[in-house]
C-alpha cells in the first residue's frame, strides 16, 4: 500500500481513541501510523502475526469472533477485505456499537450498504448504520 494511502486511512481513523484492525496479515503500516497518532490499536488475524510496537495482537476469526476483543473499540476496520467478510465485519461492529470501515480487494464491490470515500489510491467504505 502506498504511503499516501496509509496516511489517508490513518488520518481518517485517528479520530478514534481505540480501533481494531481485522485481518492484519503482513501489512501493519496503518496500525503503526495509528499507534504513532496516539490511537490504541488491537490487531486480529486467524494466524499469528507480528504487529507494530505498541499494538496488541489477538488471534481471532471475524466469522466467529471473541466479542470481548472488540468491546470498547470505537471503530473496527479491515484492509483488502474479501466480500465474504463484509457482512460478518459489519455485524460485529454493529454488535459492539463501533464504526465500521473497510477497503476491498479492488474489483470486488461492497456487499453491505456503505458510504464510499475516495482517498488517494483507494476507496474507504464506511458501513451505514442501518440496513444490515
Amino acid at each position: 500500500m502506498r504511503e499516501v494511502t496509509v496516511d489517508a486511512i490513518a488520518t481518517r481513523l485517528a479520530t478514534h481513541d481505540r480501533v481494531v484492525e481485522v485481518g492484519i496479515g503482513h501489512h501493519a503500516a496503518v496500525a503503526s501510523a495509528l499507534f504513532e497518532a496516539g490511537v490504541a490499536v488491537t490487531a486480529t488475524d486467524i494466524d499469528e502475526r507480528p504487529v507494530p510496537d505498541g499494538a496488541t495482537f489477538v488471534r481471532d476469526d471475524v466469522t466467529d469472533p471473541a466479542v470481548g476483543v472488540y468491546d470498547g473499540a470505537e471503530a473496527i476496520y479491515a484492509l483488502n477485505c474479501p466480500p465474504e467478510l463484509h457482512q460478518p465485519l459489519a455485524t460485529l461492529a454493529r454488535h459492539v456499537d463501533a464504526d465500521c470501515h473497510f477497503t476491498t480487494l479492488g474489483a470486488d464491490p461492497p456487499t453491505v450498504p456503505v458510504d464510499p470515500e475516495t482517498i488517494p489510491g483507494e476507496t474507504l467504505y464506511t458501513v451505514e448504520p442501518v440496513g444490515l
